[in-house]
């Protein structure tokens, strides 16, 4: 067996690591950073990645967001920059430096190190590899997405345009996506930021081709007291309600043990690239200013879990989102 094969298989089960090996077309694959300081004054979201157009051109990139003062900044570089590691996540483009525990920017008005410790990955089994459970085996997926920490702490400082930030003591969140494209419509949600910390959420709802048809698939999770509870398409979730606005995205699911109640307040969103059929020719909103009110119920008991909001939440609405507006039974 070939060594871009045997990467492939690593890769499954592994979901942190670059997928592309043996890629040279249609195909990209790219790691989001969130940081957020102690104060929450400060919130950046860098993400590096590679992207291949349907013709095999090339380039990497590392995107960073300001969302506190709503700017984005894309950096290209040659495909020849990217580097990634056989069988861990250890990335470097140029002289910027990914790993699962750090991160090391030398950007043009961004510079400096930062470490993360006590990483909280989603479950990881044999037979559901991350976040994408069962479907982390489909192989004509068009995008896969993979979770590598709900929450950390993190340490060190950037400097942006020679202004000290300091994040220690802030807090982080980690994810990746890899495949051609993003899906047609879906909405993401996320934040750390709730009254009392070790609270974490992160939800999606997005359309998903499925052969010739589609489906709505939804994914959602709630780190609390050290446990993540999980809300999944393939582990008997059911979508209640989802309702979406302008203004606000409501969202209703629940699993054999737990209902989730979210009710998000959208705030002004800034635009990043995005990809379609591997090239970075798309266009989508995120905001990092939002609020996400959470409620977590335990159906045996009735009793309410959580009742709060996540505060510095990033939200992204991104395409024909009213395909997403669906009410079920309560």
């Amino acid at each position: 067996m070939k060594l871009n094969q045997l990467l492939k298989i690593h890769a499954i089960w592994n979901p942190h690591v670059y997928h592309g090996w043996g890629r040279s077309k249609k195909f990209f694959e790219g790691w989001y950073y969130k940081i957020v300081d102690n104060s929450q004054t400060n919130a950046f979201a860098i993400i590096p990645g590679i992207a291949m157009d349907e013709n095999g051109n090339k380039q990497s990139f590392i995107q960073v967001l300001d969302g506190k003062n709503l700017k984005a900044e894309y950096f290209k570089f040659d495909s020849e920059e990217f580097k990634p590691t056989p069988k861990k996540h250890d990335l470097y483009i140029g002289e910027n430096h990914f790993t699962k525990t750090t991160l090391s920017i030398n950007l043009p008005g961004l510079k400096g190190n930062l470490n993360f410790k006590n990483l909280f990955p989603w479950s990881n089994t044999f037979l559901s590899p991350g976040i994408m459970g069962p479907y982390s085996f489909v192989p004509f997926m068009e995008c896969y997405h993979g979770i590598i920490s709900m929450n950390h702490d993190i340490e060190g400082s950037l400097f942006q345009n020679q202004k000290k930030i300091c994040f220690d003591n802030g807090r982080g969140y980690i994810e990746k996506d890899w495949g051609h494209s993003f899906p047609k419509a879906y909405v993401w949600m996320q934040s750390n930021h709730f009254s009392k910390s070790g609270i974490s959420l992160k939800s999606s709802i997005a359309i998903i081709p499925w052969l010739k048809s589609s489906f709505i698939g939804h994914i959602a999770g709630v780190l609390i007291d050290g446990k993540l509870i999980e809300f999944t398409t393939y582990n008997g979730t059911k979508l209640n309600s989802c309702d979406i606005s302008q203004e606000s995205v409501s969202i209703i699911m629940q699993n054999r043990l737990f209902k989730l109640k979210i009710n998000a307040i959208r705030e002004k969103a800034t635009t990043l690239a995005a990809p379609i059929s591997g090239f970075m020719d798309g266009r989508i909103d995120e905001s990092m200013k939002a609020q996400i009110k959470v409620e977590l119920i335990d159906k045996k008991s009735n009793k309410i879990i959580l009742d709060d909001t996540g505060k510095s939440a990033g939200i992204e609405v991104a395409g024909d989102y009213k395909k997403l507006i669906k009410k079920f039974n309560q």
